[in-house]
This record gives structure tokens, sequence and C-alpha cells, in this order.
């Protein structure tokens, strides 16, 4: 640790004495059109930026050998198999260097051409981006020039469909209004158009000469990744005058990558160029998920390597007990050198070591890396493929972000869902407003009819009192101009268009469903929002009189805050400060108004899981204006720790208000969310959902989509609750119900599903939760965190509601990281859910209507929430089933390789004389045995894709690994190393003393070696076979034609001289046997003997012990 810390030292030092103190500024300033500013101005600190060049591209033509070859040889197995390779080299080993070099050479080379390939278009793309034609402004005149060039202060054209070039500051536009609308698909896949607004005291230059002449620096943060945060100001300079100093956020910074649309032309100034734009900036990929079978797997790997180790030591042991007798060691027809004599013997014994290292190294499969990847790379296709998971309606597809996780999706313990657009639709209807304790119905109140079930509830006549009618108006207006909803139509409503229903064919758009909802909910009660021209909202009454009122400040949403604010000024001269949020935001901040009534309506609503927003007004008289204007002015122009600032500015503003009322609004469930829930619990899955919702809201939704059923218990651990007794005697309360029932009857067969056993379902919220994490303090008794766990563990689905977006990825974290370690799964569709989803094993993005950060944050993005059901228990279960065959596999068709092997050295006097010929031993990985397995690792479906969905509980079989358990790699092993005991005796015994042809010849060494090979290739391939369940046409061509291709590569081989070869010991070797009949016999019954015990063992284990897969697949087979 010390080391690293001296390291980054040091670094710092470098940077800060060798690269200048400019990376020492926190903020950079940019001369617009690299215009000076006039004498007296503040000075700067001149700044080195780098030109607009991208490069995505990881090598260069120079670097590309040795740097792929580092990240290659980075990987243990690669590394291990080069260094076999150069002792091979160095030393004088039983086999040639070409056994090892081969297959390593091969793997080598594949992964750099397939590495190399992808740069090289990498390369392609950021020239052709680099060499892209850009107009600036030089001198007042439009010049051409390519995008690498441009510089840091350059004022930039760009025209209608084009895309920025850099990050630009947005100056001017064509429109009068100084808006552009800009689409972003490109950066986070949001393909809606958004609106920009240019700086306020530069929009009017709008032509060339004009934007010359301006005279202005830009101060902002240095960059960042963060697409949706900007903090800058510009300081506009005219004659004589002091500089207008304007705040810049987000709002006026277009992003590299994003394109121009529905405006004829913007002029804006270049702030960061190149590798520094946010897009570029965002090219980092994510940190490195590995997955439960990939750490089984180096597992193994370590198992055996200890075994080879432990071989080659039993084996260079045995060599030297061997030759302690004299006549073995020096035998009369080969003696010693002089120099042999004298070498040291340990340097010798060491040397025999790594020969007989060299010798075993095939039990370590070089080859299984690749295959594995191919495997995982091509198996994510079918995803991709899949027309059951694609969506018609919004025409979306399936998105496979890596294919590093494919298997984890069949080991899913844990599913993390938010509710609002991922469990519901995120399609807001207006269902109702409550103003004082009156209700109105939208469609009701329009035909003037009162509501059927309306017992107790005072609805507004038409002759309300005027203190009422006054309220109500206001009330209206205060949700017309509260939103940030933009009008995509952009109709002149002059006095001929005056009509309500001709102002209906306004389109609104909002980042938020819930502002459109209530936006066109008001419209249906009278008041019509029409647009925001030169910072006036417009909007027409219910008499059909335009309304304007300047806006003058916007409080923007934040999901801490919860709640967003607007202060407008109306035609007489009124100021108004409207805000509307959530209950839990609003009612704090309120000092008068009907609390009580419209807080018992807001209960009630959620209940019937509707989502409430309440609203609240303050009339602030001039000098209360200009305090908060200043007071606002100086936390948005800061360019340190803006955000905080602009928090305690809010907070102090938003104070003192009046309650005016409440609205409702309803977000439907998606289509099968239920559906897809109930399988998934089925499949002993458990299943929690967190929201930023109120409780009973998210409680209503979580009954509606079968989480909570009737029979369920709710257990509550909120903030209410803490408030009553202290958070340590409910935690205790809560665990004694829960132990009370699992005690006698043990929980693992998921009890959600029984009907005679108490159901649990807990709800938490944020509050309680932010007590729970919260660090022990010395002294204080009980750990909370383990008595949450526990509660939990016995709760069929649990419901965290009211929780920030960091508070999702902390529970995600407890889990994961309790004694269990299971595998969890998050899901989400919004950027609050970003943190969660990399938190998790696995993250999965919905293609929902908040953008799409999430689906470009995620492993794994889907349409809807009702296709995880087919991503989880059939894709996923495919996956696993496939994997673990496919490692499984190789480790025991390398112990059946190597393991006759070690016995031969047994009867070759330990003299690391090889079984097998060098072809062989090169191509039994490469070519023999590699495509069948990869093919099955790809098709193989043990069970119906259509069962596996009708029965959910399949997906148990799998669970916690169970075919990467020890016990079945035990069973591999000894199946491995029977199988070679089988080969290797039965060979000998059948060659021992007995002449095999016609003519009494007596076989070689090399006809031995090559029928146990023969053996080998038959029974693994073989064994193979029988594995299969799901036959194809592919399956068929890759398990015959490999063995087809053996026998004609040895006919090959040993029939014909080959020039290249020094020697040919395997010349006719495999025609003479197989010019043998007891050869044929011997072969036959080797491999079915080898073959008879995992029959058996299949035979027996189905007949006496089946899982519920094979009860499956018996079904199949009898319904057949």
């Amino acid at each position: 640790m010390a080391g690293t810390m001296d390291c980054s030292f040091i670094r710092t030092l470098i940077n800060r004495y060798c690269a200048g103190e400019e990376n020492w500024v926190d903020s950079r300033t940019i001369y617009v059109g690299h215009k000076e500013p006039p004498p007296g101005a503040e000075a700067y600190i001149p700044q080195k930026y780098p030109d607009n060049r991208i490069v995505s591209s990881k090598y260069t033509f120079w670097n590309f050998i040795p740097k792929n070859l580092f990240e290659q040889f980075r990987r243990i197995a690669n590394f291990y198999f080069l260094i076999i390779f150069l002792v091979q080299l160095i030393i004088d080993t039983p086999t040639s260097p070409v056994t090892s070099g081969l297959p390593l050479f091969f793997v080598i080379a594949v992964t750099a051409v397939k590495q190399g390939y992808e740069d090289w278009l990498r390369h392609k793309a950021d020239n052709a981006m680099n060499q892209y034609p850009v107009q600036f402004i030089q001198h007042g005149k439009l010049v051409r020039k390519q995008s690498r060039n441009l510089r840091v202060g350059d004022i930039v054209m760009v025209n209608d469909g084009e895309t920025f070039p850099c990050d630009l500051i947005f100056l001017s536009s064509s429109r009068e209004d100084g808006t552009c609308y800009v689409t972003t698909a490109s950066l986070d896949g949001e393909s809606s158009h958004k609106t920009y607004y240019a700086v306020q005291d530069t929009k009017g230059f709008q032509t060339e000469e004009d934007i010359d002449s301006l005279h202005a620096t830009v101060e902002c943060e240095q960059p960042q990744p963060d697409l949706y945060k900007f903090v800058g100001r510009i300081h506009v300079y005219q004659e004589r005058n002091d500089p207008i100093v304007r705040s810049l956020g987000s709002e006026n910074l277009l992003l590299r990558g994003a394109s121009l649309k529905n405006t004829e032309k913007i002029f804006g100034v270049a702030i960061y160029t190149g590798m520094e734009t946010k897009m570029a900036l965002n090219y980092q990929s994510k940190s490195q998920k590995r997955s439960v079978v990939e750490k089984s797997m180096n597992v193994f790997l370590v198992v055996y390597l200890c075994i080879l180790i432990s071989k080659a030591l039993i084996n260079t042991v045995l060599k030297y007990v061997w030759q302690s007798e004299p006549f073995r060691d020096e035998p009369w027809f080969n003696q010693k050198t002089e120099a042999e004599r004298q070498r040291n013997l340990f340097l010798k014994a060491f040397t025999d070591f790594l020969a007989f290292m060299v010798l075993f190294n095939y039990i370590i499969p070089v080859s299984m890396y690749v295959t594995v990847e191919m495997q995982k790379f091509l198996g994510s296709y079918f995803i991709t493929w899949d027309e059951d998971m694609f969506d018609e309606e919004t025409g979306e597809g399936p998105v496979v972000n890596t294919s590093d996780l494919n298997e984890e999706l069949g080991q899913v313990e844990y599913i993390f869902t938010d509710k609002t657009g991922t469990l519901t639709e995120n399609n807001m209807e207006f269902i109702e407003c409550c103003i004082e304790g009156n209700v109105y119905v939208p469609h009701v109140i329009c035909n003037g009819q009162i509501l059927p079930d309306s017992g107790g509830i005072d609805m507004i006549d038409s002759s309300p009192g005027v203190s009422g009618k006054e309220r109500e108006e206001l009330f209206f207006r205060a949700l017309c101009l509260c939103h940030t909803v933009q009008v995509k139509d952009d109709v002149l409503v002059d006095g001929a268009k005056k009509s309500p229903d001709s102002s209906r064919s306004c389109i609104y758009i909002s980042s938020s469903p819930d502002e459109v909802a209530l936006v066109e909910g008001i419209q249906r009660l009278g008041f019509t929002y029409l647009r925001l021209k030169d910072s006036y909202m417009e909007l027409l009454n219910r008499d059909n009189d335009i309304e304007r009122y300047e806006l003058l400040e916007t409080l923007t949403f934040d999901s801490v805050r919860r709640r967003m604010s607007v202060i407008v000024k109306s035609a007489s001269g009124d100021i108004y400060l409207f805000c509307k949020g959530a209950d839990s935001s609003i009612f704090p901040r309120v000092t008068e108004g009907k609390v009580d009534q419209i807080r018992s309506r807001v209960e009630r609503n959620a209940v019937e899981g509707l989502r409430t927003l309440c609203v609240a007004y303050k009339k602030l008289t001039q000098e209360e204006y200009n305090e908060v204007c200043e007071l606002l002015h100086e936390a948005k122009v800061a360019l340190q720790e803006r955000e905080k600032k602009l928090a305690e500015a809010y907070e102090l503003v938003e104070t003192d208000l009046t309650l005016l009322g409440a609205t409702a609004v309803e977000d439907r469930l998606q289509d099968k969310a239920a559906d897809t829930i109930e399988a998934l619990q089925k499949a002993g899955i458990k299943v929690w959902v967190l929201t930023g919702d109120k409780m009973e809201t998210a409680a209503a939704t979580c009954y509606a989509c079968k989480l909570f059923r009737r029979n369920t218990q709710l257990l509550e651990l909120t903030t209410k609750k803490i408030e009553e007794q202290s958070l340590h005697d409910v935690l205790f309360e809560l665990s004694k119900t829960v132990l009370r029932c699992s005690g006698s009857m043990t929980r693992d067969s998921f009890s959600g599903l029984s009907t005679d056993m108490q159901d649990f379902g807990l709800i938490i919220d944020g509050a309680a939760l932010s007590l729970i994490m919260k660090p022990r303090q010395p002294g204080s008794s009980g750990n909370y965190r383990e008595l949450f766990l526990e509660i939990c563990r016995n709760c069929s689905a649990v419901l965290c509601c009211r929780m920030a977006p960091l508070q999702k990825a902390q529970i995600v974290k407890l889990i994961k990281l309790s004694k269990e370690h299971p595998i969890t799964l998050a899901i989400g569709d919004g950027a609050n859910d970003v943190s969660m989803i990399l938190e998790a094993h696995v993250g999965i993005g919905v293609v929902g209507k908040e953008g799409r950060q999430a689906a470009r944050n995620s492993d794994y993005a889907i349409p809807k929430f009702k296709h995880l059901k087919k991503m989880i228990l059939v894709h996923g279960h495919f996956y696993y089933i496939r994997i673990s065959e496919l490692v499984q596999y190789f480790f025991y068709k390398n112990v059946c390789f190597i393991f006759p092997q070690f016995l031969y050295q047994f009867f070759c006097g330990f003299s690391q004389q090889p079984l097998y010929d060098t072809a062989y031993l090169t191509l039994y990985n490469i070519s023999f045995t590699s495509l069948p397995i990869l093919m099955y690792s790809l098709m193989e479906q043990h069970v119906s894709s259509d069962m596996l969905k009708r029965d959910p509980s399949l997906y148990r079989d799998i669970a916690k690994n169970a075919l990467l358990r020890w016990r079945v790699f035990i069973y591999w092993t000894f199946l491995g190393v029977f199988d070679a005991l089988v080969f290797f005796f039965g060979a000998y015994l059948m060659l021992e003393n007995t002449a095999m042809t016609i003519n009494g010849h007596v076989f070689g060494n090399w006809t031995f070696g090559t029928m146990v090979f023969t053996v080998l290739v038959f029974t693994v391939t073989l064994k193979l076979a029988l594995d299969t369940h799901y036959w194809t046409w592919i399956n068929h061509f890759v398990i015959w034609g490999s063995l087809i291709f053996y026998i004609v590569f040895s006919l090959l081989w040993g029939g014909i001289i080959w020039p290249f070869l020094n020697y040919q010991r395997m010349y006719f070797v495999f025609i003479q046997m197989l010019s043998s009949g007891p050869a044929w016999l011997g072969i036959v019954l080797l491999i079915i003997v080898s073959l008879l015990p995992d029959i058996l063992k299949k035979v027996l284990c189905r007949q006496l012990w089946p899982t519920a897969t094979e009860r499956t697949q018996q079904l199949k087979a009898l319904r057949s």
C-alpha cells in the first residue's frame, strides 16, 4: 500500500513541475473568438488545450504487437504456456517445442487478429470523424476547416441536421427566442427533441459579423464525464460598462455527438475539444464484472496446476529412485560422457522436473479459454435474435452490452427492481385533483356532473364562494405555470384562435411523463398552457382569454428535494412562487391551507396506487423577490460547489407556503408484470422492489403485481414505527415474529407459494435504512445490519420505498456481500437506477421513457419488464447448462489425454518418453475434440424452452452453481482417471506378449500410443454425444465429422512420406494397426468399457434420485 502511495505522490510531483501549473487550475477561462478582454479586466492564467482529434482506438501501427502481446500474456493461462514453450526451447525436453508453441501461437494469433480488426475499424471511424468539415468564424467570415483543427475559443456555426463537432456554449440561434432543438440519441439514446437556451445577452448576435464583434470570456469547470452536469459563467463586455455576468448550466451546453434539429443554424463557442469532450470522457468502459463460472474455472485451474506439479514431482523422485541402481542409470550400451557425470545433481533434477512439467502440461487446457470466449460471444446473439423479446410497439429488441455474464443469468437469487417505468408503464393519466378538500375529476367537471360515489366529498358546484373560486383558479394557474413542459407545435395563438379545442392540437414534451399528464389534465379542466416565449408563459383561461406571466426564476426539480418551483410575475405586477412536489417535501414547508383535508385525500389516493403531488404557493413583495433573486444569482454563478449552494438557496426560498391542493395521477402496470414476478418467485428467486415513491402507492402496486399476496403478513420498518419505538426494539420484534413462524419449518422451499405457511412481506423506507446502515457507535449493542438481513432472508418479498438512488445501490451491496454471497440482478429504466445496475452482479436496463441512461450502463437491455422472464428462466438456464458442461468436459478430456502419459512413465524407466506422436499432442485440443464441444455449448437444450417457461421451478435445479460444485467436479475428474486407466491398461494387456497381425508382427510403442489415442478420441467424443439431448444437423456434422477427420488425418500423416519432416516415426503405423482384426475388436471393447460407468450412473440416478429436470425429460419422452 505504501508503495502505491509513494508512486502516486511522485507522479503528482512530476505532473506539477513538468507539465506546468495549468493542471492545477480548477476552472478554465476561454476567450470567445480568441479576443482578449479589455485592459483592467481580471488577469487569467493561459492554459493549453488539446486539439479536436478523437482517438477511440487502443493501438497504433507501431505499438500493436508489443501492447497486444503484453495484454494477452497478462492472462495467467497464456503466460503459463509461454513459460512451458520457453522451457522446451531452452532445455532438452521429451516433446518438441511445436507441441505447446503451435496451440499457443494459434490462440494468440486468433485473438490478435480479432482485436486488430476491431481496432482498425475504430481508426477508420476516428479518421472519418476527425476529417469532417466544420464551419467557424474568422474575421467576420465563415471559414471551413477539418474538425481535428478546431481549437478551444473558436466560434463555430452548425446547421440544421448537423452534429456538434465539440462541446459548445450556445451563443445564438436563428430562432428569435434564442432556443434550439437537439437530439442526443448518440449520447444517451434519447430520441426526443430537447430544448437548449442561448446566453441571454448574446442571443441577438445572429449574423457572422455580429458574432465576430462579441467580446466575452467564459469561465467553467475543467472537463468531467457527467453528461447532465455543467457549471460555468460568462462575462459579456460592453463599451465602457462593467461586464454582465451570467450563469451557465447544462441547458446552455451543446454536447459533441448531439444533433441540431428544427433550427436553421446556431453559433457556439468551443469550450471542450477532442478527448476532453463529455462524449470522449464517457468512452471509458465500466468496471469488469466476473461470473461465478469464471471464478469456478480459475479455482479448478489451480487444482489442476497442483495435480500437474505433483505428477512432475512424483515422476522426478521415482526417476532418481529407479536410477539408483548403477546398471539402470548407466547401462553398458549407453555410457555417460565425463561432462554428464560432472553435472550438478540438483540442476539435473530440476531440469528433469521441468521436462516432466512439459510432458504433462496438456492437463491445463489452453484452448478452453478461446472456446469459452467464442461460446460467450456467439451465444450472446441468441438473446439479440430472440423474436419473443422484440417489442412491436417501440420497435426495440434486446441489447447485449457484455457477453461475459451470459451464464450468470442462470444463477440469479435476488432481483432488485425499480417500480416506475419498470413494473409500471410510466404512462401517466390524470385522475383527479383536490383543492382545499374539494375533489375535481376532469371529465365530470367538464360535463357539470357530480361523481356518483362522492359521499362526504364536497364537490364545487357552478357558484362557489369568492375565495374558493380564487383558490381554485390559483391552483389551476399554478399547475399551468409550475413545470418544464415544452410545446412541440409552435402554434401562434391570435385573436381568431382562442378556443380550447383548437389549442388542444398542442403536443406537450417533457422529460417527466408526470408533468405532461398534469398539464393535459388541467387542460381538460379549462386552463390550457400555450407556450413559453421571450421569458413569458402564456395560458388560456376558462373565459378563452390569454394570460401572460413573466417567468422570473425556475427552481429545478431534483431527487433529493423532490419538488420544483417557479417564480412568476402576473400582468398586474403580482409576484408568485408556485411550488409542487411530493407530499413529504411540501407538508413540512406549509404554514397555512387546509392541510388535514388534503392530507387525508392524498393518503386515500396513495392506498389506491395513485401517484400524488401537492401544490403550494407564496406571494412575494418586490423587496422579497429582490432578496431571493440576489441569493439565487450568487449560487448560480458560483464555480465551486454550485449544486450545494443552489440547494441551500432553494431551501431558504421554499418556505412559509400556503397549501392549495393535491393531484392524483395513475401509472398503469406493465403488461404481464404480475405474471413475470410470479414465475420468478416460483423459480426460487426473491424479488425486491426499490422505489422513490410513497409507501402506500408502492404497496398498492406490489399487491397489483402479485409481489404481496392476500395472505402476506406485512411487516413495517418505517420512520413512523421507529418514532414510536427505538430501532433496536422494532428490529427485535420483527425478527421474533419472523423466526417464530420459520423455526418449525425450513424456508428453503420457497414459502411464498405455500398456503399453509405464514408468508411475510417487509416494507422499509429510506430513512429507516439510513439508520440501519449507520456505522456502529463504540459501545452500542447489536449489529443492526445482521438482524435486518436475518429478517429479509425470511421474507418472501421486500419493498423499499422513499429510496434515494445511492440507497438503492447500498441495499444491493448489502445483500451481495452478506454471508451467503447470493447472485444479484438489478433492473431499472431511469438515471436514478444506474448506481444499483452497476453495483449488482448483473445489471439490466429497461429501454424506458426516462431516457436510456440505464440501458447504456447495463450489461443487458430489454424493451419491457415481461421479457425478464424468458431472459432468466430460458436463456440464463441454457447458458449456464452449456458453459458448465463445457468447463467440466474440457478438464475431463484433458485428464483422459494426459493420465495415460503419466502411467506410461512407469513402463519406460521415467525417461520422459512421450506416449503420443507430436502431431497428436498438438492437434488433440485444436482439431480433434474442439468443435463438438463448441457446438454443444451453443446448441444444447436439455429441456425445451417452452417447458422452462411453463415450469419455472426447473430453474432451482441449477441454482447456487449446482453443476460446478466440488462433488460434480470430482466425479468428472475420477471419470477421466477411470477412462484413462481403461485406455492404457486395456491396450497394454492386449499388446503384451501378443502378435496382433496375421504374419506374427509385434506392435511397437508408437502403435501402442496410437491405439490409446484412438480409443481416447472416440470415447471423449461419444461421451459428449451421450450428453447431447438436442440434436441438430450441425451437432451430427461436427461430432461424426471430427471422428472422420481424425481417421483421415491419421491415414495421411502416416501414409505419405512428408519431405519437411526430419524423421517420420508414424510412417504406416496407423494403417498397420487398422489391418489387425484384434486391434479393431480391442478399440471397440475399450470404448464400450470406458463409457459404461457413466451410462450406468445416469440410468441409476434417473431411476432412484431424479431431478425435476430429469422428470420433465422422462415425461416428454413418454409423451413422444
